[in-house]
């Protein structure tokens, strides 16, 4: 059950606190987007976690340290699908957001897969991959970043920001199943798979803080 549900035009958002609630089956690929209070993953906190089954609805997990200024995330629920080796998460920017995952709640998240890799690697005629740019591309879909950079560690969060929060997973089926027939098309799947594979590590190497220098670079 939900600790709380907002209606909106996109379908409903359900948020919950600390966890995701028991028997939720959200099937065998869950669009997967997080909202933080920072961009290092190392210093900056884990605030909300989105989820969506591609259904039209979104569940939102609020996460509450158990300490002032700490961590002590206690999500196992969370967690276990995060790293359910039968549960494929959709991710845009999934560098950021894996690494984000596994410091928080102590799992190595995958598999995965990650439109924008999948963009970059089939999109080569544009310098265009943010979120917003392909979905209005793709899919002629709109999406509003108005909130993305307000105050995600409040106790309580508005309902502009939940459904900024919301709009990040909701459309993230349909725009990989463009990306994946791009990928087809190309004869780029097995190179995007090898990628996605790879994310683990390189978020990883990131938490160790082999960003810079990058390990690849010359």
């Amino acid at each position: 059950m939900a600790d709380s549900t907002l209606f909106t035009p996109l379908g409903a958002i359900h948020l919950h606190r600390h966890d995701l609630p028991a028997g939720l089956d959200l099937g065998p690929v869950v669009a997967v987007d997080t909202e933080t209070m920072g961009l290092d993953p190392r210093r900056d906190r884990l605030c909300l976690v989105q989820l969506s089954a591609g259904d039209g609805n979104a569940h939102l997990v609020q996460l509450i340290p158990q300490r002032l200024g700490g961590r002590g995330y206690d999500a196992p629920r969370l967690a276990g699908l995060m790293a359910d080796p039968a549960t494929v998460k959709l991710m845009h920017f999934a560098r950021f957001d894996v690494a984000m995952l596994a410091h928080a709640l102590g799992v190595t998240v995958a598999p995965v897969r990650c439109t924008k890799i999948a963009a970059k690697l089939t999109r080569t005629f544009t310098d265009r991959h943010g979120l917003r740019d392909l979905l209005r591309e793709l899919l002629g879909v709109e999406i509003s970043k108005q909130q993305q950079t307000s105050d995600w560690g409040a106790p309580e969060l508005s309902a502009e920001q939940l459904a900024y929060a919301a709009s990040d997973v909701l459309h993230l089926h349909a725009l990989w199943a463009r990306l994946e027939a791009l990928l087809v098309r190309e004869d780029r799947r097995a190179l995007a798979e090898a990628c996605f594979a790879f994310l683990p590590a390189r978020a990883r190497l990131d938490l160790l803080g082999y960003e810079d220098p990058d390990l690849f670079a010359h």
